[in-house]
């Protein structure tokens, strides 16, 4: 069975490039979710293997949601252009792998494998 990862993105074409090149190495993709009630909701009907996070989703910041999978063992990564992402989005996200923004297909595979020991 493919393990299952949550994409919380709000850009579209971003969200939609990061499903295509994960479902093409198998992963099968809750949402992407664009809001952090929606990402909230998702974990509570369809809990993910591990999660790929947004650190701003518009005007707010992602970190309810870093609680609430760190909460229920779910690893996550973020992919963000910030090189601390937690001086914004708090300690919930320190030492967090990042695939970075935009990142590279070597480099979003990385930080899943550190999340899945794979």
């Amino acid at each position: 069975m493919p393990q299952t990862i949550l994409i919380v993105e709000d850009e579209f074409l971003i969200a939609m490039d990061l499903q295509l090149r994960l479902e093409a190495h198998g992963w099968r993709v809750v949402g992407p979710a664009a809001t952090i009630r929606d990402a909230l909701e998702l974990v509570e009907q369809e809990p993910p293997d591990v999660a790929l996070l947004d650190v701003h989703l518009g005007d707010q910041l992602i970190t309810p949601v870093a609680e609430c999978l760190k909460a229920r063992g779910i690893p996550f990564a973020v992919a963000s252009a910030f090189d601390w992402p937690e001086r914004v989005g708090g300690d919930v996200l320190a030492g967090v792998p990042n695939a970075g923004k935009p990142t590279s297909e070597r480099r979003l595979l990385s930080a899943l494998k550190q999340l899945t020991g794979e």
